[in-house]
């Protein structure tokens, strides 16, 4: 299988390549160059089972592919349940169960066994540059930690990531490095995609990325669409339809990967928070980025999302692609209120991005919506206390692993915002940042 360039002013490459490649050198998205369509609908007896089956057609011929299912028996080795809510037809499938509480857990893993398995031991070191809205970050961080050949640099906006998210940025130390930039994510976003396109310095240092820019973040993230849906499907004989909370579009992008490839999933409606470039686009605007704004659902805060240029290239126009999706947009009061009436309403806490999804979920019943839907719960409420606590009027317990973070002491570096000041950083001249 090749893959190709959303831009095609790029040659077609191997998964290998494209993995370890990050972007393309046009500056573009790697994207196969045809969908391949399997038995998704059989359900596999475990979450590992189901992402082996559904990453074998795209490693075919990689240099990895018999390393596979012990790749994925590491990412996927805690579950991703599908939980009925109160409602009849209601259910939130939870991504949070890793060890940075988050859903970006299982593809950061995936992705960095990957490209440990690909490195030869003799070539240079690399670093992985990531840009952060709040999570990717962190479990990029635990994923690469103290991985030979590898190292972290994670940019993330100041001020703009909660303060339990911030910790989890800075408390690894060793070959992570966290810079606090003085902007907003798709600032960072900007000077990942600059550095990562930038010749000049690539001949200088061997860089990659974890963002969800890379396949081997997109890809892993269909598995356990696949796997709720198949499960789902067998039991109640319907698809399973899905709201996504969404800021960068990667998420949302894996649940249409793992449905054209064969997963009984319905319909996928995404949910934005006020940022709602994408929410103006499927109501018939023209795209149109427009500058962050900051929110509750923090890790949404995304006003430019790369991966729509994935999802305009699966589309034959943007009329086909706005028949495939609904956007909704979902302020910071409604947000509150979600949460505030969740645990009666609902019978769980949720995150604030959480939130915008459910709220999706309660228009379409009042609407007369009787389908089988699933909110995807993106991240634990316990990394938004000081917003979740005080909404809900009592504490909420801190999983494991996300106490065990909280517990190292954290650091952090200050960058400014232009590019000088991140080559800088990344050829080792730290100087004056």
């Amino acid at each position: 299988m090749k893959f190709v360039s959303t831009r095609g002013d790029a040659p077609a490459v191997g998964i290998d390549d494209a993995l370890v490649a990050g972007l393309a050198p046009d500056g573009g998205l790697y994207v196969p160059e045809s969908i391949p369509t399997i038995d998704l609908v059989t359900p596999r007896a475990t979450l590992v089972d189901t992402a082996v089956t559904t990453l074998a057609p795209w490693f075919t011929g990689s240099r990895i592919e018999s390393q596979l299912t012990e790749l994925c028996a590491t990412a996927f080795a805690f579950d991703a349940p599908l939980r009925p809510l109160a409602g009849p037809g209601d259910h939130l499938l939870e991504l949070f169960h890793g060890p940075t509480a988050a859903f970006k857990d299982y593809a950061a893993r995936f992705l960095a066994g990957a490209l440990g398995a690909l490195r030869d031991p003799a070539a240079p070191d690399t670093t992985i540059l990531v840009a952060t809205s709040g999570d990717t970050g962190a479990a990029v961080a635990s994923a690469f930690h103290r991985r030979p050949g590898f190292s972290v640099v994670i940019l993330y906006p100041d001020g703009r990531v909660s303060p339990r998210q911030a910790h989890g940025l800075e408390c690894w130390g060793d070959n992570v490095h966290a810079y606090r930039v003085d902007g907003s994510f798709d600032d960072c976003q900007r000077l990942a995609k600059q550095a990562l396109s930038d010749p000049a310095l690539r001949a200088r240092i061997k860089l990659g990325t974890a963002n969800s820019i890379s396949l081997g973040r997109l890809l892993p993230q269909a598995a356990y669409y696949a796997h709720a849906a198949a499960h789902h499907n067998a039991a109640t004989g319907e698809a399973l339809n899905q709201i996504v909370p969404t800021g960068n579009l990667g998420n949302a992008s894996a649940a249409f990967v793992a449905r054209a490839m064969g997963a009984p999933l319905g319909e996928i409606r995404l949910a934005c928070n006020a940022n709602d470039t994408l929410p103006r686009f499927f109501d018939g605007a023209d795209y149109d980025a427009q500058p962050t704004r900051a929110t509750l659902a923090n890790a949404m805060d995304v006003g430019a999302p790369s991966n729509f240029e994935r999802l305009r290239h699966w589309h034959a126009d943007d009329a086909a692609l706005r028949t495939a999706f609904v956007a909704r947009s979902v302020d910071d009061a409604t947000i509150r209120t979600t949460i505030h009436e969740a645990p009666g309403r609902h019978g769980i806490v949720p995150c604030p991005h959480t939130a915008t999804g459910l709220h999706l979920l309660e228009t379409l019943r009042a609407d007369g919506d009787t389908r089988d839907w699933a909110v995807v719960a993106t991240a634990h409420p316990a990394k938004f206390d000081t917003i979740v606590e005080p909404l809900v009027a009592r504490r909420v317990d801190l999983p494991p692993a996300l106490a065990e973070c909280l517990a190292r002491p954290a650091h952090g570096v200050d960058l400014r915002n232009t590019y000088d000041a991140l080559t800088r950083v990344l050829v080792g001249d730290t100087g004056r940042s």
